[in-house]
């Protein structure tokens, strides 16, 4: 079992556009096409931002197009807001807060031995990293520039460096880095 944070960036570190938007990326790939079927074979249970929650929710028709859902996740889902989010019918979410270490055993729990997907909000994920739970990262950068926006990964990691452990070409727009943390 891992915690992995999965993500798409753009060439210049950017996950997302200022108004957390990911327009950007749909034009890059095919997620048939890319590692992301296998990948979330093996994810038992999600922790989420709530800019990335708040996207979905926005966007359900655009999600819908892309994923044959407009809430496209059967696992249970934890999402980090301070704030009272609607609800997505017929999906299993829980609105926490606080650190990230309180809430990691119940996610763990609940992902019955498969992997916990870190999705969406570079500061997320950073948290899991601080607190030593981050196993590894996974993102597929862009073949574009935003100039701005929101971060990949707001955090400086110097030592122990990340392990580069594969690459993968996408098409022509993108290439997947995969990373272990080191601990």
């Amino acid at each position: 079992m891992k915690t992995q944070y999965y993500t798409a960036s753009s060439l210049d570190g950017f996950i997302a556009t200022e108004d957390d938007s990911l327009e950007w990326l749909f034009p890059l790939a095919d997620l048939n096409d890319s590692s992301y079927p296998s990948f979330i074979a093996e994810v038992g249970a999600l922790a989420m931002g709530s800019a990335t929650y708040e996207w979905i929710v926005r966007n359900a028709d655009k999600v819908a197009t892309e994923t044959g859902s407009p809430w496209p996740y059967t696992q249970p889902v934890w999402v980090f807001t301070s704030r009272v989010l609607p609800v997505v019918e017929g999906s299993d979410i829980r609105f926490v807060q606080g650190d990230v270490r309180d809430i990691h055993n119940e996610i763990r729990v609940a992902a019955g031995g498969k992997n916990i997907w870190i999705v969406g909000g570079g500061d997320l994920a950073g948290q899991f990293h601080d607190a030593g739970l981050l196993d590894e990262l996974i993102i597929q950068i862009g073949s574009v520039t935003l100039g701005r926006g929101k971060q990949v990964f707001p955090r400086r990691v110097l030592s122990p460096t990340l392990r580069l452990v594969s690459v993968r070409q996408m098409g022509v727009g993108m290439v997947e880095l995969r990373y272990e943390v080191g601990k």
